[in-house]
């Protein structure tokens, strides 16, 4: 991001409160402080009409029914993610030695696909029926003995030829570094994703191996990389998942972290955003706890979140589509980082806000959409104040599409708006209009509000808050006009 100390002026923002159906948007967009003519509205894109994306939802936690496949499904197509994060469950299809049942996750599997969206399974966790087999979670670490490492090395054989034709990406374990009783130390992961890729490879050598699910500690990934090295394994390495759930959810810096230790090893190897996501309310345990959270901060949160790993062409994967229900140590305990809220059965009990802000996104940011490597702009930011932009364009029509937002502090339940004056060097608009992901609205800026100077195209007034907007060619953005009453300015 390049920024200078050209025009740019503030003006007062007034409080946003949340738009309902275009019926009120040209009441409500004066409310917003954008002070343009709405025209329209986004329209969403199912999975299976997006030809390809970056996008992943998360479906964690089924192995272990947590929560209900059965229940969310009408919603994933329709979401617009390609791909969904799915845990095999190692205890759930072996509860007999020997006798593997992979009904449940053929159920699923097989949905996902028919509805556009690509299964990813990652391999955890252990399995009580083999002595020194683990348990089924975080903290009861790899199975370790040798009888119970011969039954994972098998039931990975078998996982792998059950699904070969269905799913060609693996992910190897979830989160070892965060086990907190010493059970995962990271010479015992090595072996782990050694014994395990090796499998995978054999039955399936175009597959995609993904090591790690790294919860945050990057010395960890180091020591791994470092022993897969020493073992001359790094082969078995097409990309490290990393985890993370920063309250600013711009800080990707465990992003920067992981690529500077990758690099000395093998710079092919890719990073991957594997699970991250926030809550639509307080809760007491799990990531991100004790904050108050609201539907409206969450929308926010995973809006900015995703597109700062697209800023850095990292893929990533939301987490995630249902609010869960955690057995822990024998006390339920919710989880409400879903996309959708879940009542204590976990049937589906609303669709929230971030639902509908991420559908936005993704019908958007679809692989058609290419990053403009430091896209320039200038514009004086208030010394308080720190914008994100980024630029993209579509790949062969060359339309523009700009993503901007403030960026220096947690997303705030009110919703504040800024004027700012920007230019922007490189821009080509026949067109102009500005979208708002987290309602969907699509609002014209009308020709006496645009310039084109010596210095580029030059943008008055542009309203500018703590939520993604998008400063596009309208022919960019998959959107529905509508003939509404212009909104006063």
């Amino acid at each position: 991001m390049k920024t200078s100390t050209r025009a740019c002026s503030l003006l007062v923002g007034l409080a946003v409160g949340l738009v309902g159906d275009l019926a009120r948007a040209q009441e409500l967009a004066p409310a917003l402080g954008i002070g343009l003519p709405v025209i329209g509205r986004l329209t969403p894109r199912a999975a299976r009409d997006i030809a390809a994306s970056p996008w992943s939802i998360g479906g964690e936690t089924l192995d272990r029914d947590f929560a209900d496949y059965a229940s969310y499904k009408p919603y994933l197509g329709p979401l617009g993610a390609k791909s969904i994060r799915l845990q095999a469950g190692w205890a759930k299809c072996e509860k007999r030695p020997g006798v593997y049942d992979f009904a449940w996750l053929d159920a699923i599997v097989d949905d996902a696909r028919a509805q556009g969206v690509q299964p990813w399974l990652e391999l955890s966790y252990g399995n009580t029926i083999y002595p020194g087999g683990s348990g089924v979670s975080l903290s009861t670490g790899f199975p370790h003995s040798p009888e119970a490492l011969a039954a994972w090395d098998r039931w990975v054989t078998a996982l792998v030829r059950h699904f070969h034709d269905r799913v060609s990406e693996w992910e190897i374990w979830n989160e070892p570094d965060g086990n907190k009783n010493g059970m995962a130390p990271a010479a015992a992961y090595v072996d782990l994703h050694i014994r395990s890729a090796a499998i995978i490879r054999a039955a399936q050598p175009r597959a995609r191996i993904y090591a790690l699910g790294l919860a945050a500690k990057i010395d960890y990934a180091a020591a791994v990389l470092a022993g897969l090295k020493a073992k001359g394994r790094l082969d078995l390495v097409d990309a490290i998942t990393i985890h993370g759930y920063p309250h600013n959810p711009d800080d990707t810096s465990n992003i920067d972290a992981l690529r500077a230790v990758i690099a000395q090893f093998n710079p092919s190897i890719e990073v991957r955003q594997g699970e991250t996501g926030a809550p639509s309310r307080l809760q007491p345990t799990f990531a991100l706890k004790n904050l108050p959270w609201s539907e409206t901060t969450q929308a926010k949160w995973d809006l900015r979140r995703l597109l700062a790993h697209r800023a850095k062409d990292v893929p990533a994967s939301l987490f995630t589509m249902s609010d869960m229900r955690y057995n822990w140590d024998g006390e339920l305990r919710l989880n409400f980082k879903g996309l959708l809220g879940a009542n204590p059965d976990l049937t589906i009990s609303h669709v929230k806000a971030a639902y509908r802000a991420v559908q936005n996104l993704f019908a958007v940011f679809d692989d058609t959409l290419v990053r403009l490597a430091d896209y320039p702009f200038a514009c004086d930011v208030p010394a308080s104040r720190r914008l994100a932009l980024t630029g993209y364009a579509q790949r062969g029509s060359g339309r523009q599409v700009v993503a901007l937002w403030l960026n220096d502090a947690p997303p705030a339940d009110e919703n504040r708006v800024i004027a700012l004056d920007v230019t922007l060097p490189n821009a080509s608009f026949r067109e102009p209009v500005l979208a708002d992901l987290r309602t969907g609205l699509v609002y014209r800026i009308p020709p006496e509000r645009f310039t084109q100077t010596p210095a580029g195209l030059a943008f008055r007034a542009l309203p500018v808050y703590d939520s993604p907007l998008l400063l596009a060619e309208a022919a960019a953005l998959p959107f529905r006009r509508d003939n509404l009453a212009r909104a006063p300015n």
